[in-house]
């Protein structure tokens, strides 16, 4: 098993250009009020700097490492998703919730349903209805049945990165691991989307969405590295 800062020597220097564009991100902190293509370029460029990271590695739609390659278009999805999220007020935060679920659904792909750990399911199943049953009481109209079906699949994409870890059996990686840790990080990013969005103002909401979802985002494009090795050394094999 490769050791975590075997990984941090060789990866991080790959991730400077996503620290820096999220820094800049934090730093410029354009006023959502006044929505642009300048500020949906800097809420973008973090993503746009994961796309890079990974066609470094290899990973495109030519060459067929189908895990990692789906992980790369959940990518470009989310990155359409935040584009149509900086104009929400002007009727777009459906579009952005659509592009989102096909994230997901991507992610979930790529994770695959093996081992399937029904357990970690049931405990997801539990979290992502409780979630629903919360917010319920404060949807009305499309929301609904959107949000019931956005949370089913962030849930799923969170059953499967559980899944893939298995710490009791000692077989998971850091990379699985990271999987693991982002899915969760882009469902706290989401939750607080959604309370502040339809039930309550949420204290420091933007700064907590973001800070979780670029963690989230890194981490899963992180894992992404592994599933390509491991398709190859399958192919050789």
């Amino acid at each position: 098993m490769v050791s975590p800062v075997t990984v941090v020597k060789s990866e991080g220097p790959k991730l400077v250009p996503f620290f820096k564009a999220t820094c800049v991100y934090f730093v410029l902190w354009l006023p959502t009020s006044s929505p642009s293509w300048f500020s949906a370029l800097i809420k973008c460029l973090p993503i746009f700097c994961l796309w890079v990271f990974l066609l470094a590695h290899g990973i495109n739609f030519l060459v067929s490492h189908r895990s990692a390659s789906r992980i790369l278009a959940g990518l470009i999805f989310s990155a359409v998703g935040d584009a149509f999220l900086i104009w929400q007020e002007q009727g777009y935060f459906i579009h952005g919730l659509l592009m989102f679920g096909i994230t997901h659904i991507l992610y979930s792909s790529a994770f695959g349903m093996k081992p399937l750990d029904l357990k970690a399911g049931l405990l997801m199943g539990v979290v992502s209805s409780s979630c629903y049953a919360f917010l319920y009481s404060y949807l009305s109209g499309p929301f609904t049945y959107l949000v019931a079906v956005y949370i089913a699949l962030i849930g799923f994409m969170g059953w499967r990165a559980v899944a893939g870890v298995q710490l009791c059996n000692d077989l998971w990686t850091w990379t699985k691991l990271s999987a693991c840790v982002g899915a969760m990080l882009f469902m706290v990013s989401d939750l607080t989307i959604a309370l502040n969005e339809f039930c309550f103002p949420v204290p420091y909401s933007r700064f907590i969405i973001m800070a979780t979802y670029y963690a989230a985002q890194m981490l899963i494009a992180l894992s992404a590295v592994e599933t390509r090795d491991e398709e190859d050394f399958r192919k050789r094999s």
